[in-house]
């Protein structure tokens, strides 16, 4: 079993939600997380004030999946949340040991 988190554009979420949904991929979890990276954040002006924006909103999906699905479904991430334009972006993909269905006690990839 492998996690999933990327970090992706807010206004690309649905894209890349319904593209997952397309391959398979049953559930994620979504979080509105503030970073940055070489985009380094930018300058706005407010009612003749520049200010500097360090954070930027971006989204944060958490996926679990079956290491057999783990390269498409990085691929479909990939391929919908690509704008062309820094900013868009990281996934990060790593090695998951257990999981566990509280519901009903499932455990391992029958629990995803």
């Amino acid at each position: 079993m492998k996690f999933i988190i990327a970090i992706v554009q807010p206004h690309r979420l649905d894209a890349v939600r319904e593209a997952l949904s397309a391959i398979g991929v049953s559930g994620m979890t979504a979080s509105e997380v503030k970073g940055f990276g070489r985009q380094g954040g930018h300058s706005e002006i407010y009612r003749g004030a520049e200010y500097t924006i360090h954070y930027l909103p971006k989204v944060k999906l958490e996926i679990a999946v079956n290491s057999d699905v783990a390269d498409k479904a990085v691929e479909t991430i990939t391929e919908a949340g690509r704008t062309g334009k820094i900013g868009d972006g990281k996934i990060f993909v790593l090695d998951l040991e257990n999981a566990l269905r509280i519901r009903t006690g499932e455990t391992g990839p029958e629990a995803l």
